[in-house]
């Protein structure tokens, strides 16, 4: 499954801080069309260390096209004013209404 592979290469960095997932993946849709993940990385991760296929997820177009997954991401500090505001904004669609979004979180 995409989601939990995009997760999975996501939490091998070691800094991964947030995992957030909004959307159609986020509804009661049998067949969600695509995946939308808000990453908030930890402030000591350091792109130029990421390679192979977890490299792909922080580029946006690149994780369309290999996941089908539309990768947003920021270090923590990068989430002003602060990870709980940004996150909430992202939930806000362009008419007001809300759309439906989830934290992931480890067991």
């Amino acid at each position: 499954m995409r989601l939990a592979r995009v997760h999975e290469l996501a939490a091998a960095t070691g800094h991964m801080k947030r995992f957030v997932v909004f959307g159609s993946f986020v509804t009661a849709k049998p067949e969600p069309n695509d995946v939308d993940v808000i990453l908030i990385m930890h402030d000591t991760f350091d792109l130029a260390q990421v390679t192979g296929e977890a490299r792909l997820i922080f580029d946006h177009a690149a994780a369309q096209a290999h996941f089908g997954a539309s990768v947003f991401w920021l270090r923590g500090p990068a989430a002003l004013p602060d990870e709980e505001e940004a996150i909430a904004s992202w939930q806000l669609k362009r008419d007001g209404t809300r759309r439906g979004i989830m934290e992931v979180t480890e067991a």
